[in-house]
């Protein structure tokens, strides 16, 4: 299955100039602010800013060496063992940009210039799925390594990955769901890991429907622009969980300079920093309780709960910390006891790592999927915060 990162082609609308003095410097976080704000991270770092808690990025590869991510990136792997190596130009832009919105920690005196992330005090562990679209050896890649992202998820969950971030997608007219691939996420939901993949950059082409983020289970993540509203390129579609901002977002690259980009790969980036910090705060929550606090809990939810469009609304980890704290230790999920077989059940069976039918898959992600949330909706609403401003 041809595997292709929803924002490897980042549109480089706007290049800032990286490590230079002054207003420059500062201006790289200033411009990454508004995102950061739309999420209201501020307030989730009163509680935590991530510490203890392991986020997988599974993409085209980490630079451990950039400033804003030292000391952030655990040794990972490598599954794909071809294709540009560390400081060639073609080498791990994709995934040090994710990598940065997640766990950035800035730099310099007091690290207050370059990227800072969701969760900065969080660890990124790095694993290699695929090639950045523009490395001569990306197709031959694809061919060599089918099923590595699969082997990447299970990889991750054995490492003791706490949140698997899938910035990446397949929305081509030949994508369809992959058993291996399917296993792989509910293995890792069984092994406590959340997992949250890109909706799709397609919402300008017939909204065509995105695998990892069409498997059960997984929190799948539309893109929104600085006024809430959905960005024009993310996909519609019944797998929309949460939304998060996906347009004008500041990035790190390993050319050390920092770029404006766009996709909903940025926007799974702002909720697997979200479900990281919810996590610090709650480490005994389950995938599932992750989910249902994060959609029961987020900002200007669309009339009826949820959308196609922007899932239960844009995430707010401070609300979904606060709503935690309510839950006692231990406490069931409504949404784990009503489809534990769909979603966070024991992880693979024998005959779903064979090449067994999967056109099951579609229709009941789409009504397991709008059942899940409903109970989210119900379980929540009573918890979230008065008065708190709207969107507009």
């Amino acid at each position: 299955m041809t595997r292709r990162p929803l924002t490897v082609v980042l549109l480089l609308c706007a290049l800032l100039a990286a490590g230079t003095p002054g207003a420059l410097a500062d201006s790289i976080r200033d411009q990454q602010r508004w995102a950061l704000d739309a999420i209201n991270v501020s307030g989730a770092w009163e509680t935590t800013r991530g510490a203890g808690i392991t986020v997988a990025v599974l993409d085209t590869g980490v630079d451990a060496g950039h400033p804003d991510l030292a000391g952030a990136v655990r040794e990972g792997r490598d599954l794909i063992g071809m294709g540009a190596e560390p400081g060639e130009e073609t080498w791990a832009s994709h995934g040090t940009a994710m990598a940065g919105i997640i766990a950035g920690r800035g730099h310099g005196p007091g690290r207050d210039s370059g990227v800072i992330g969701v969760a900065p005090e969080a660890e990124i562990l790095p694993v290699r799925v695929l090639l950045e679209d523009d490395d001569p050896e990306r197709d031959a890649a694809r061919d060599a390594r089918r099923g590595a992202l699969a082997e990447g998820i299970r990889w991750a969950a054995d490492q003791g990955a706490d949140v698997i971030n899938l910035s990446l997608g397949d929305d081509s007219e030949s994508a369809h769901p992959d058993p291996e691939e399917d296993a792989a996420v509910r293995y890792a939901l069984s092994m406590g890991a959340v997992v949250v993949a890109s909706a799709g950059n397609g919402g300008e082409k017939g909204d065509p429907v995105s695998y990892p983020a069409g498997y059960p289970g997984v929190i799948a993540v539309a893109a929104v622009d600085r006024t809430g509203s959905r960005a024009e390129f993310s996909t519609r579609r019944w797998y929309a969980t949460l939304s998060a901002p996906g347009k004008d977002v500041i990035v790190a690259d390993p050319d050390g300079l920092y770029y404006a980009g766009w996709g909903t790969s940025a926007a799974a980036a702002f909720v697997s920093g979200s479900a990281a910090l919810l996590l610090a705060a709650r480490p005994d929550l389950t995938p599932s309780q992750v989910r249902t606090l994060l959609t029961g809990t987020a900002q200007d939810p669309p009339d009826g709960g949820r959308s196609d469009a922007l899932g239960a609304g844009v995430v707010d980890p401070a609300a979904a910390i606060a709503a935690a704290a309510e839950l006692p230790p231990d406490s069931p999920s409504p949404a784990a006891e009503a489809y534990a077989d769909a979603y966070f059940g024991p992880g693979p069976r024998p005959e779903e790592s064979g090449s067994g039918g999967t056109s099951w898959l579609a229709p009941v992600s789409g009504v397991l999927g709008l059942a899940l949330l409903g109970v989210s909706w119900w379980q929540f609403r009573e918890l979230r915060r008065p008065g708190r401003r709207g969107r507009r």
